[in-house]
């Protein structure tokens, strides 16, 4: 298992996209990844499609020497997300660092926030282009991939090429 006894965030909040939470988290599990469910507090959510998610840690606990990479999902969670410090410094700092961040749909709405798309090529849901563009970002209509130490997805139908990326990316971390 090749991120064995790597520790990986997905944050999370009240309408998290399931799917984007879901599949990624199963997928790191099936490389032997601790991943860690992190909310604003340790209450369950429940994702935009229904699937309730009760988080393992809060994303005040966590720091970014102790995480090998963090995914952002979509959904609506990254609205509410990027309104606490506490996230985007955590993001700011995994990305200073040089770690590995997934982002997908939405998510990319908590990036504009911490200030880390400025000049970096960036895709997600067509609700947020314009967001990305007006943060200095450049667009990129393609399902999946790295820009860096930013991996890019676009929508839930391309959570297959988010996953792939995702992997590649951080099994040359390893």
């Amino acid at each position: 298992m090749r991120l064995s006894g790597k520790r990986i965030a997905i944050l999370l909040a009240e309408g998290v996209e399931d799917l984007e939470f879901y599949v990624p988290m199963m997928r790191l599990q099936e490389e032997g990844a601790e991943v860690v469910a992190a909310g604003l507090d340790l209450r369950p959510v429940r994702g935009k499609n229904g699937l309730e998610i009760t988080p393992t840690t809060t994303i005040a606990e966590l720091r970014a020497d102790d995480l090998f990479a963090l995914v952002l999902p979509g959904g609506w969670a990254p609205d509410k997300l990027r309104r606490y410090r506490a996230v985007t410094d955590l993001v700011q700092a995994m990305h200073a660092a040089g770690k590995v961040i997934g982002i997908i749909c939405h998510g990319g709405s908590i990036a504009i926030s911490a200030g880390i798309v400025g000049g970096r090529r960036a895709t997600g849901s067509l609700g947020i282009k314009d967001d990305l563009i007006n943060a200095g970002a450049i667009w990129v209509d393609e399902a999946a991939f790295r820009d860096g130490n930013l991996v890019w997805g676009r929508v839930v139908a391309d959570i297959p090429a988010f996953c792939r990326e995702l992997m590649a990316a951080l099994v040359e971390q390893v």
